[in-house]
């Protein structure tokens, strides 16, 4: 297909270390180029594996061992009281967003790796691709994958229309330290995958990797998403906005939320939540929100530029598939470019292999967030959602790939 297979990767969160780590074996010439300029080792919370991303990481040269997460055997509900509702056999690993970066990070070349790279445009010839950055360099190669997450300047520029669309509801997140909490709810909560179902709200939470990527007992995390409805215009135009009267409508900056409003979170997180998830709360010293999206690309090709991860389809958290389905692009897109005749013809497969299949999960996850959308609907809209919600159905699906486990099967793409 090409003599050179040069190649740049916009984006150095998961999916674009995904691809590019997985370009790198493929015996490809790539580079990184991540925006911001600081390391990203800090940033992210919980993820849920599936088997699909345990093979995606094998593909970019992660081992995959004991030390990748937690193994957890079951899932409870706890009643707002903190007895147990209900229980699940359901084995998982879950893992830690830090501990998937450094493990990719490590597994490319370091001097293909450059942070401090904002993007400011891109051209195309038949050639290759020329990548323009802010401060005032360029990168020519012939592939160019944007790996740059919900806001791409890639897709902005190509799919002026394709923009996130607010869900009605945001979820409210953190990591505690396992030996912060106490005896109760480390027997009660912190074995398993967790769920809380207050009225109109939904809190789900898990333990994690600690500091340094440890999964000793002892030294963990435990991860949570509490998701709670706030009206865009009101709510949440307050919640994003910072001490210097800023509004922040993409989402606030975690460091930049008011502490008026971190204090009514912790506060709300007693008043509505069982004891053991109001402790996690109120013992989660970096607390901050992320309003929910969607978004859908109609396009995912465009001749030498591919879309991948969030710059493609963004589906909402509940269905636990955000890095995974990174993932499954990368796979889908090295596997197009080892077969096809030329870039463009690779890029067109890999469309035709991703799109169908990254609308599903965007309408799968919609549908496991209809009952938390609903909540800013009329009463009796509020009241259908609450009478079949079920917390059989939440725990069978949340966070679970479509077609395991007995959920809705999964497209064929």
């Amino acid at each position: 297909m090409t003599q050179n297979k040069t190649a740049i990767v916009i984006g150095g969160s998961l999916g674009g270390l995904l691809a590019a780590n997985m370009l790198h074996r493929s015996g490809w010439d790539v580079n990184v180029y991540e925006r911001v300029a600081e390391e990203l080792e800090g940033r992210g919370a919980g993820i849920v594996t599936h088997a699909e991303l345990m093979d995606a990481l094998t593909m970019a040269g992660v081992l995959v061992d004991d030390t990748i997460g937690i193994s957890v055997e079951e899932r409870v509900t706890l009643a707002l009281d903190g007895s147990v509702d209900s229980k699940r056999a359901m084995p998982q690993i879950l893992t830690a967003w830090g501990r998937l970066y450094s493990g990719l990070k490590a597994a490319l070349p370091e001097e293909r790796y450059h942070n401090g790279k904002q993007l400011i445009s891109h051209t195309q010839d038949g050639d290759g691709v020329t990548a323009v950055f802010a401060d005032g360099t360029q990168a020519r190669a012939e592939l160019l994958v944007a790996a740059d997450g919900i806001r791409s300047q890639v897709r902005n520029a190509l799919l002026p229309e394709a923009r996130p669309q607010y869900a009605g509801y945001v979820a409210w997140r953190g990591l505690v330290e396992e030996s912060a909490l106490s005896s109760r709810t480390l027997a009660e909560l912190f074995p398993y995958f967790a769920f809380g179902l207050p009225p109109r709200e939904q809190m789900i939470a898990y333990p994690v990797a600690g500091k340094n990527n440890s999964v000793k007992p002892g030294t963990r995390r435990f991860n949570f998403v509490w998701y709670r409805p706030a009206e865009e215009s009101t709510t949440l135009r307050d919640m994003v906005t910072d001490d210097s009267g800023k509004v922040w409508s993409d989402g606030i900056p975690p460091p930049l939320i008011r502490a008026s409003v971190l204090d009514a979170a912790r506060q709300a997180a007693s008043d509505v939540l069982a004891p053991q998830f109001a402790e996690v709360v109120r013992k989660t010293e970096s607390l901050f929100f992320q309003p929910i999206f969607d978004l859908e690309s109609a396009q995912l090709a465009f001749g030498r530029v591919a879309l991948l991860g969030d710059a493609a389809f963004v589906a909402r958290p509940h269905c636990g598939m955000g890095v995974t389905k990174a993932g499954g692009d990368a796979m889908a897109l090295v596997c197009a470019l080892s077969s096809a005749s030329s870039i463009p013809a690779a890029l067109r497969a890999y469309e035709e292999d991703r799109h169908q299949f990254g609308k599903f999960i965007v309408g799968h996850a919609r549908a496991l967030g209809a009952y938390m959308q609903a909540q800013l609907q009329t009463e009796h809209e509020r009241e259908m959602a609450e009478r079949y919600r079920s917390t059989d159905a939440v725990m069978r699906e949340t966070a679970v790939a479509p077609g395991a486990h007995g959920t809705r099967d999964a497209v064929n793409p």
